[in-house]
């Protein structure tokens, strides 16, 4: 066996491993109570409190979104976690409760002449109506350059906690707006979290 062949064999395992780790979706223990959980497997990576309409979210270098609030509650805590092309990536339902809205909006290409326009991702918003808290939205946001979102869930369905809702292929960011005055946040930045797992807030 030649060393091309054999390089060419090296390349193809890994990617096989690599998928093989990428579509993973291990089984979560989902804790109990009133809170609300990661749904995300990744990083902290941003943490902010707001009292405006919306909140414009960047993602990385490349990339950002633009989302509103006011939807939400007149205050809120903005959540993004960071998820690696080695993490699970697998979304879940953050909290039970009725599906009251699924919003999609298509990335913006590469444009020369509108450099502005060009770095808006593709995301995928859903609001989620609990009777404790409100509604809390979840925001799947995909990658720069691989822009591909899954939501496997419909429009007044109703959801558990940890539920799975989804995917998002390759590296990309899973963001969660909360009431600020109905719930406690237990997570910091730069926290890993796991999606279904991790307490992310309690319930005030």
């Amino acid at each position: 066996m030649g060393v091309f062949s054999l390089s060419i064999i090296i390349v193809i395992l890994l990617l096989i491993i690599f998928l093989l780790n990428f579509y993973r979706d291990p089984k979560r223990t989902i804790p109990k109570g009133n809170n609300i959980v990661s749904p995300a497997d990744g990083r902290v990576i941003r943490i902010l409190k707001i009292n405006a309409n919306k909140v414009k979210i960047n993602k990385g270098f490349l990339g950002k979104i633009e989302t509103l609030t006011k939807d939400i509650a007149k205050e809120c805590y903005v959540i993004s976690i960071f998820m690696s092309p080695f993490n699970v990536h697998v979304n879940r339902a953050p909290i039970s409760g009725q599906v009251k809205s699924i919003k999609h909006e298509k990335g913006k290409y590469f444009a020369a002449f509108n450099l502005e326009k060009s770095l808006i991702n593709e995301k995928n918003e859903i609001i989620i109506k609990n009777e404790k808290v409100g509604k809390v939205k979840m925001i799947q946001i995909a990658g720069f350059l691989a822009r591909r979102i899954i939501c496997s869930i419909n429009k007044n369905e109703k959801v558990n906690k940890g539920q799975r809702m989804g995917k998002i292929v390759l590296g990309s960011q899973v963001t969660l707006i909360l009431p600020s005055k109905k719930v406690k946040l237990k997570i910091k930045k730069k926290q890993k979290v796991v999606g279904g797992e991790t307490i992310i807030a309690d319930l005030r």
